[in-house]
C-alpha cells in the first residue's frame, strides 16, 4: 500500500491539571482519511439529477478529522498519548474472516471498487484504509496486553460494523459476552442481516452471551443510563470479564443525521464513567475503546470528548455542551428496558 507520513504526536503540556488520572493511548493513522465514500442523497451515492447540492456520505473523513483535532487541541489533550497505527496482515484477518471474503474485497479494490450493500461503498483506496483500521485496533489491544498502558483508544475508519463474514464471530462462543445498546432499527440488509432483537441471544455454547438491548427511538441520557444500570452492569458483574472493550458510536446523539436517539454529552460522559468503573473492578482498569459510527461532523467530536472525560473519571467536565440540553421523557424507555430485563432473566441461563 502507499506509504503515508503519519502525523507526529503533539507534546503533552508540562503542567497537567492537579488531579491524577490515567493517560488514554490513542492509536491513529492519517491514511484512514483516504477512504472516499463519495456524495449523493444521504448515504445512497445517488445523484437524482434535480439537486444542486449533493451532500457528503455521512461516513466521511471530516467527522474523523474533528475527532482527531479535538483530542489534539481540546482541553482533554494533556491526557492523550499518540501512537501510529499500522495495517493488518492477511494472516491476522484470517483468524476471523474467511479467505473467500478477503478475496472478494481485494478483487473489488483491484477493479475500482463496488457497493457492498446499500450505503456501504468500497472505492479505490478503501481496502488499504480497512487494513489500517483493523491493524490499528489490533495494535491498541496489544498495547494493553503487553502492559504498556491500561486504556487504549483505536480511532479508526471505516467502521467495522458492516463487515461480513463473520461479524457474528462470537455468536457461538461463551468466552465473550457481547452487549449492544442500539435503536430498534431492524436488519440493514446483506451486510448486517441480524435485526438486533432481544431473542438473538447466540447459538450453541454461545446461547445467552449475545445480549441485544433495542431501545425505542428518542431514548436519551436518562434512558441509556437506566439501561446501563439495569441490564449492562448486572450482566457484566455476573460474567466477570478479564478484559472490557467499549465500541462507541456517537450516532445515538440527539443531533446525529443517521440515528434516532437523544443522547447528549452528559449521557455519553456517564456511559464512560460506568464502563470505567466496570474495568476498574474486573480488568485492573484495562479498557480498549474502538471508534465506530457518529456522523454529525461537529457534535460527534464533542460527544467523543465527553466519553473520554468519563473514562478518565475527570470530576468536572472540561468541555461544555455547545448545543446544550435536549428534553427527554424516559417513561416509555423505562418500560421497554424493564420488559427486556424480565425476558433476559427468564431466558438467559447465566443471568
Amino acid at each position: 500500500m502507499d506509504s503515508v507520513e503519519a502525523e507526529q504526536p503533539e507534546a503533552i503540556p508540562s503542567s497537567p491539571p492537579s488531579y491524577k488520572t490515567e493517560l488514554i493511548h490513542v492509536f491513529w493513522h492519517e491514511g484512514m482519511l483516504k477512504h472516499d465514500t463519495g456524495k449523493g442523497v444521504f448515504d445512497t451515492g445517488m445523484d437524482p439529477g434535480f439537486l444542486d447540492v449533493l451532500e457528503n456520505h455521512p461516513e466521511n473523513s471530516d467527522r474523523i478529522r474533528n475527532m482527531v483535532s479535538i483530542l489534539k487541541r481540546g482541553p482533554i489533550s494533556p491526557f492523550i498519548s499518540w501512537h501510529v497505527g499500522r495495517p493488518a496482515q492477511i494472516s491476522e484477518l484470517l483468524t476471523f474472516h474467511t479467505q473467500e471474503y478477503i478475496n472478494e474485497l481485494v478483487e473489488a479494490d483491484r477493479e475500482g471498487g463496488k457497493m457492498i450493500c446499500a450505503g456501504t461503498f468500497l472505492n479505490p483506496g478503501s481496502w488499504d484504509c480497512a487494513l489500517l483500521a483493523a491493524g490499528t485496533t489490533l495494535s491498541a489491544m496489544k498495547h494493553i496486553i503487553d502492559g504498556c498502558g491500561k486504556i487504549s483508544y483505536a480511532l479508526v475508519r471505516p467502521p467495522g460494523h458492516h463487515a461480513q463474514p463473520n461479524q457474528e464471530g462470537f455468536y457461538h462462543s461463551d468466552e465473550v459476552l457481547t452487549i449492544s445498546l442500539h435503536m430498534n432499527h431492524g436488519s440493514w440488509g446483506p451486510s448486517h442481516p441480524q435485526s438486533g432483537t432481544v431473542d438473538e441471544l447466540g447459538e450453541g455454547k454461545g446461547f445467552g452471551y449475545n445480549l441485544n438491548i433495542p431501545l425505542p427511538n428518542g431514548t436519551g441520557d436518562r434512558g441509556y443510563d437506566y439501561a446501563m444500570r439495569q441490564l449492562v452492569v448486572p450482566a457484566v458483574e455476573k460474567f466477570k470479564p478479564d478484559m472490557l472493550v467499549l465500541v462507541i458510536g456517537e450516532d445515538s446523539s440527539a443531533f446525529d443525521p443517521n440515528g434516532r436517539q437523544c443522547l447528549t454529552m452528559d449521557g455519553y460522559r456517564v456511559i464512560g464513567q460506568t464502563v470505567r468503573g466496570l474495568a476498574d473492578k474486573h480488568s485492573h482498569g484495562c479498557l480498549l475503546i474502538v471508534q465506530e459510527g457518529g456522523y454529525h461532523v461537529t457534535y460527534s467530536a464533542y460527544c467523543l470528548h465527553a466519553i473520554l472525560e468519563g473514562v478518565l473519571k475527570i470530576p468536572v467536565p472540561l468541555l461544555s455542551d455547545p448545543i446544550a440540553y435536549y428534553p427527554e421523557d424516559e417513561a416509555f424507555s423505562v418500560k421497554v428496558i424493564e420488559s427486556i430485563k424480565d425476558y433476559q432473566i427468564n431466558t438467559v441461563p447465566f443471568l
